[in-house]
């Protein structure tokens, strides 16, 4: 498809600098129009015999127009020797040099991530922390900012173990180097609680089943414990600055994190993998 799209690119350059620049050549045109509407009006009845004539006449005008033709390209050769790569060769180059993101609705399947922090995910499996009580997701401040927070599933072993292992490792980083400690608001997702939630309004999710990377374990909602008790609202100082951290490790990791959208989602990161979401 791309080369093609290239190749209608050249030709229609080519013939826009030849209509445009050439003068013979609109002219070319405009008679090749004329011709074709005379043949177009031509009686049914008069067919076979004024075909026959316009045949014989054309056959010495298409034989004039082919030597005009080419001593037109004889006197332009250099012209023709330099506009013709400079308006081919850009195409080529960007059709070379393309990467796959490039295009639209492109999922990464691998992500540029530190070497040591590579080197860990490899060498060590890093364990989920112990789950929080079913209180700490029902209580006012909870349910205020993310309501039926309670029925998510917030099960570790239900992710994608990539994504489990950096998301981990966010938590351990966040932790010993900043000094938040985070909790898992909510994993996978089923298809129905995504379809329920997105019946909730825009407030909540703009996306359905199957368009929300929560249904393949590779997205996931995350807060900080405070005093032992959650702190989702970004209206918190704390909290915002911790938000902010935690976006700039989760990108670190190669993840996705829901604060760069247009309806942000701080507590949101995600792993996108090539092939995954269905379209």
């Amino acid at each position: 498809m791309l080369i093609f799209l290239a190749l209608l690119y050249f030709c229609l350059a080519c013939s826009l600098i030849w209509l445009a620049c050439f003068p013979s050549g609109r002219s070319s045109v405009l008679q090749f129009l004329g011709g074709l509407q005379r043949r177009l009006q031509m009686r049914a009845g008069d067919w076979r015999t004024s075909s026959g004539s316009v045949l014989r006449e054309a056959g010495p005008a298409l034989r004039w127009r082919w030597r005009d033709a080419r001593a037109w390209i004889g006197k332009r050769r250099a012209f023709l020797a330099i506009g013709v790569p400079l308006i081919l060769i850009p195409p080529l180059v960007a059709l070379l040099l393309r990467r796959p993101d490039m295009l639209p609705g492109y999922e990464a399947s691998d992500t540029v991530v530190d070497a040591q922090v590579a080197a860990l995910l490899k060498g060590e499996q890093l364990v989920p922390p112990a789950a929080l009580p079913p209180v700490a997701f029902n209580t006012r401040e909870v349910e205020l900012v993310r309501p039926m927070l309670v029925d998510a599933s917030r099960n570790w072993g239900l992710m994608h173990p990539d994504f489990n292992q950096r998301l981990l490792l966010v938590f351990r980083i966040m932790k010993e180097k900043y000094g938040y400690e985070m909790a898992l608001l909510e994993g996978y997702r089923s298809p129905a609680r995504q379809d329920m939630l997105a019946k909730m309004g825009s407030a909540v999710t703009n996306a359905r089943a199957f368009q929300s990377w929560h249904q393949y374990g590779l997205a996931a909602d995350c807060a900080f414990l405070r005093d032992g008790k959650l702190v989702i609202s970004e209206k918190d100082p704390w909290a915002m600055h911790g938000y902010q951290l935690y976006g700039e490790v989760a990108e670190s990791l190669g993840l996705t994190w829901g604060g760069r959208w247009a309806m942000m989602d701080l507590g949101h990161t995600e792993l996108r993998l090539r092939g995954v979401m269905r379209r």
